[in-house]
């Protein structure tokens, strides 16, 4: 009993550490990487998936159709169709949706786009997994189902690259 009090204060001090005082900055990112990773694996492992790669930064990705086309880089304009999901297959956001893809340049989205779509080459396709802070960390879209620190997927159709 008394080992299961001290386990659950350690945890309780854990937790509180985590969600105070943290301004969503660099040494935030850094402790929230690492809850992210393992959310991250615990999906990948429960979802089957294979052939996932990882950048530098920590998004993850699966090349699902390779493409013919060029590689936008992080500063290029790219025209995607894309489909939006928490883990836990809450669809937030979807192009074929509203039946028109989205155009955009690479500066002007989140971090985890802007590294995850040059994984792909034009008329390629595939999964974006992107830790939150890569994506919109403590200050997710208003009135969206995306909660503060949600890991997000993305199934990308990359159409054009300019």
């Amino acid at each position: 009993m008394k080992n299961l009090l001290l386990s659950l204060s350690v945890f309780g001090i854990a937790c509180f550490c985590f969600s105070c005082g943290n301004d969503g900055g660099e040494d935030y990112c850094v402790d929230q990487n690492v809850l992210d990773e393992a959310i991250i694996q615990n999906y990948i492992d429960t979802a089957g998936l294979t052939n996932v790669q990882v950048t530098e930064e920590g998004v993850h990705y699966i090349v699902e159709v390779e493409g013919d086309g060029p590689r936008p880089d992080a500063t290029s304009r790219v025209t995607v169709h894309y489909e939006g999901f928490l883990l836990d297959g809450t669809k937030f956001d979807s192009s074929y949706d509203r039946g028109q893809s989205a155009s955009f340049s690479l500066t002007g989205v989140i971090p985890g786009w802007t590294i995850g779509i040059p994984q792909f080459r034009k008329n390629g396709s595939g999964v974006l997994i992107i830790p939150s802070c890569l994506a919109y960390r403590r200050n997710p879209p208003f009135g969206s189902p995306i909660g503060e620190d949600d890991v997000l997927l993305f199934n990308i159709r990359l159409l054009e690259v300019n």
